[in-house]
């Protein structure tokens, strides 16, 4: 007999179908196509023992199972429950009446029961773009799947429990999720305030106008500073996620199996922190089982290298695509995948080996051009793409110990989500730009034009302080923003000034 469920793959941070065709007929042996890895083999031995355990029998004849598209290679144990279901059908141990109607996936236990899967989210999104009915998950995954409003998710337990429900002998509620109250969970307090950073008052207007424009930003500073602290800080002021921004956060970090069993959808916004022995793959993604790297779990977040000039040169040369295209794509000899990867970059570094270089009571030791060395670990083109630059002093003790209660980060993330609508309204008929920082030239010609005041004292800084000529456009971009922040519709002159402030490895005697 002849029987075909429905699975699904994952290629990227997308799903698509897969059809699953059995044929149990006179014969023995298990013949197992349609280019199946070692784990999608294995399943016949996790199979025969689960049949077992739930009170069924592995069928005593030839099995033939073909999984189309047969040219496209099959990964991971999450096609064991779609297989075992055909089989019972195929064998008569149940009907297949409702088989059409559902994606089924889940990896069996030897006793039956289910264990939990990843990518759960982009298969439920392309079952409703199909138009099945409902998505069979182990219960584990039935929150995150259940995301996706239109479609039946059920969350199961065991092999026995999916077989009767699809027998219509047994009940299952379908798993159910209020998206708005998801929503108001990502609007709590956060875990880190920017009431609880002592002074630093030039340093969180540096962090404020970098979220309130996407601008990249880099920490110098020497150690205990507090540059990691006030680093941790910045998602508190993020404005909330957007549901689009959501569910595409959401689909990554289901893919990369990052998504915890009472999870439903991501409501903060992403901080990844990776250590700076990281190598080049884990931060891109990729490998043999292609996995999204670091700076796309950071996606619609902040990506945080701390010690940056200690991280491997060819590990940040490979960010210098994305941070430019908001896109990595991941090329190999069969395949080609594409992640999302739109972060905010947020880099702290010491400014010398030592680490007192400009330090205002500690000596630097460095012997003469080990500062400009040091600096060198990175490259002219990253730091082109880093808007912001920004000197962190020590806070004195008597800051420390008098400072009254700072601002909280509610309020200056109620100044950034102004600026972003702003910057929204200003965008809203140009594709793939959302915010000031992604401005091409030709919309700089257009929102990001100086007076003569402004464009005096530009002039003036560019001699003076021997800016780079990659300055000029980053300088502009703030000064925007800037002007979001205050509301007003021109870029003025003190804009600009404090915008040239936040260019401190541009002048010419930084390190000399």
């Amino acid at each position: 007999m002849l029987v075909k469920t429905y699975g699904s793959a994952v290629a990227g941070i997308d799903a698509y179908t897969i059809t699953i065709e059995v044929n149990v007929s006179q014969g023995i042996k298990f013949f197992l196509v349609g280019l199946p890895d070692s784990a999608v083999k294995e399943s016949e031995q996790r199979m025969q023992s689960a049949l077992k355990m739930s009170g069924y029998k592995w069928p005593g004849y030839k099995i033939i199972i073909n999984m189309a598209p047969a040219d496209i290679r099959k990964e991971g144990s999450a096609y064991d429950l779609p297989l075992a279901v055909a089989i019972l059908a195929a064998s008569n141990q149940m009907s297949d009446q409702n088989l059409a109607d559902y994606v089924i996936m889940g990896e069996l236990s030897l006793d039956g029961s289910l264990r939990p899967i990843k990518g759960v989210l982009p298969i439920a999104v392309k079952a409703k773009e199909e138009g099945f009915k409902g998505l069979i998950v182990p219960e584990q995954n039935a929150r995150e799947a259940a995301v996706v409003s239109g479609l039946e998710v059920y969350g199961a337990k065991d092999l026995r429990q999916v077989a009767g429900f699809l027998n219509e002998e047994t009940d299952m509620e379908p798993t159910t999720i209020n998206v708005e109250e998801e929503f108001l969970k990502g609007l709590e307090e956060p875990d880190f305030d920017f009431s609880e950073v002592k002074g630093q008052e030039n340093v969180k207007r540096a962090l404020e106008i970098s979220a309130a424009g996407g601008h990249n930003v880099l920490m110098i500073g020497p150690p205990g500073a507090g540059k990691s602290m006030l680093a941790k800080r910045i998602p508190s002021i993020l404005p909330p996620f957007t549901l689009e921004e959501a569910l595409e956060t959401t689909k990554i970090h289901s893919v990369a199996g990052k998504i915890g069993s009472n999870t439903s959808l991501l409501t903060k916004r992403p901080f990844r922190s990776p250590h700076h022995t990281i190598s080049d793959v884990a931060l891109t993604g990729g490998g043999s089982f292609p996995q999204p790297g670091e700076i796309s779990l950071a996606h619609n977040g902040v990506l945080f290298l701390d010690e940056l000039p200690e991280f491997k040169r060819a590990v940040l040369e490979v960010m210098r695509q994305p941070l430019e295209d908001r896109r990595i794509t991941i090329s190999r000899a069969r395949f080609t995948i594409e992640y999302p990867s739109s972060f905010v970059l947020v880099a702290s570094m010491n400014p010398c080996p030592c680490g007192y270089y400009n330090h205002p009571t500690r000596a630097c030791v460095c012997s003469p051009g080990m500062v400009q060395k040091y600096l060198n670990r990175i490259s002219g083109p990253l730091l082109d793409r880093i808007d912001i630059h920004i000197e962190v002093i020590p806070v004195p003790f008597n800051k420390l110990s008098d400072a009254p209660p700072a601002e909280r980060s509610r309020e200056i993330r109620k100044r950034v989500i102004k600026a972003r609508l702003v910057q929204t309204e200003r965008f809203r008929n140009v594709k793939g730009i959302f915010y000031n920082s992604q401005m091409t030239s030709k919309l700089m010609n257009k929102y990001a034009r100086l007076d003569d005041t402004g464009r005096g004292i530009l002039k003036t800084a560019m001699e003076k302080l021997d800016l780079s000529a990659r300055a000029y456009d980053r300088i502009l971009k703030v000064s925007r923003t800037i002007a979001d922040l205050e509301g007003t519709e021109d870029i003025q002159s003190h804009h600009v000034a404090e915008a040239i402030q936040y260019r401190s490895l541009d002048k010419g005697t930084w390190g000399s």
